[in-house]
């Protein structure tokens, strides 16, 4: 681990289990069942999903598999939350948590190019795995527990992003009736163009 990663490590430490349990109770009883926070808590769920799947592979090939699955739902959420919900954040007096926010999916992304190098038969391959999940988890946690429900009760035009989020992620994911990965995106992981350095949460 790097010093920049134990710096940031003691800024904003990981949450617990429960605690983000909790958090994500609490924004799904705020958010109605079509709306923008719904999509993003469900992205959320499928990216906790991908992330167990990484720590459960075990062949090289299932672990690139899995990696690479993780990748595309993980670039298309980060991606819709980049273009859409942040600069709504920031739009509702939230600038600080806007830039934070900027920031830490920049890192993932970096870290994301660095997991893709190293051989997914090596413990190095699940150090990383483990270091990227934490981020990420703690990531989601500020947006359930802070951030987006700031921006559920500040921004105006509540239909507009979620019309626009949707509109953002299947972009890159494709249209899926839960919510999550597209055919076409699926396809493009398995193929293996899924995966390059966009990750975020």
């Amino acid at each position: 681990m790097s010093v920049v990663d134990k710096v940031l490590g003691k800024i904003t430490p990981m949450p617990n289990d429960e605690k983000r349990a909790e958090a994500t109770a609490n924004a799904r009883a705020i958010a109605s069942r079509d709306g923008w926070l719904w999509m993003v808590l469900d992205h959320h769920d499928q990216i906790r999903a991908c992330f167990e799947a990484c720590r459960d592979a075990e062949s090289a090939e299932d672990r690139v598999a899995a990696m690479k699955e993780l990748a595309v739902i993980l670039k298309g959420h980060s991606l819709a939350e980049e273009v859409v919900l942040y600069p709504a954040l920031a739009q509702a007096g939230e600038k600080m948590h806007a830039g934070h926010a900027y920031s830490e999916q920049t890192t993932a992304k970096m870290q994301m190019a660095e997991w893709e190098n190293i051989a997914p038969s090596t413990p190095q391959w699940k150090d990383k795995l483990e270091h990227i999940r934490g981020a990420v988890l703690t990531h989601m946690y500020e947006e359930e527990s802070s951030w987006f429900l700031h921006l559920k009760d500040k921004a105006d035009r509540q239909d507009h992003l979620t019309d626009r989020y949707r509109e953002e992620f299947e972009r890159y994911c494709g249209e899926s009736a839960d919510g999550g990965m597209g055919r076409s995106a699926a396809q493009d992981a398995s193929r293996g163009d899924g995966l390059g350095a966009g990750m975020g949460a």
